[in-house]
């Protein structure tokens, strides 16, 4: 958890480019943590059954200030007693709406390496911005299905740098 810090210290220092015509073309890193995934089997919590991690990067192409599109990857890595491994690559396109205020709503698909796939609704508040750089808070919503494994829903807490 040490070093997410100071990776996020790290990108903070950078400079950063922002772009204000339209279609306007932006980036992104988060750090995204699962917080519990229900099933109808369990209820698995992250930080106690085990340690999960995704790294969603992506690009954003705002065709105005209301709606654009967003092409999402998120590498997942799970540490499970002391074995730690990439889960997942997760293949993330949605729709972007922007609520105003500094929140955004993504409709995502999902489409998963690991067999499962599903829709993600994300709420995203910008935190901090600037005329170059900004940063935000989001909730994940993740819903999965296939793969031979019960339905899920997961609750997520996610941050990171636009730029």
């Amino acid at each position: 958890m040490r070093s997410a810090f100071l990776f996020i210290l790290l990108l903070g220092s950078l400079p950063c480019f922002s772009q204000s015509s339209y279609p306007k073309i932006t980036g992104y890193f988060g750090i995204m943590h699962p917080i519990a995934t229900i099933t109808r089997d369990e209820t698995a919590v992250n930080f106690r059954d085990y340690y999960a991690v995704g790294f969603p990067t992506g690009i954003n192409i705002w065709k105005n200030e209301k709606i654009g599109f967003s092409f999402e990857m998120v590498p997942n890595i799970k540490d499970d007693q002391g074995t730690s491994r990439v889960t997942n690559l997760l293949f993330h396109p949605g729709v972007l709406i922007a609520l105003g205020h500094g929140y955004t709503f993504a409709g995502r698909a999902a489409f998963e390496s690991s067999g499962r796939y599903g829709f993600t609704p994300v709420l995203n508040k910008t935190l901090i911005k600037s005329s170059s750089c900004s940063y935000y808070a989001a909730i994940p919503l993740p819903v999965r299905f296939g793969n031979d494994h019960p339905a899920s829903f997961t609750i997520g807490f996610q941050f990171g740098i636009a730029f």
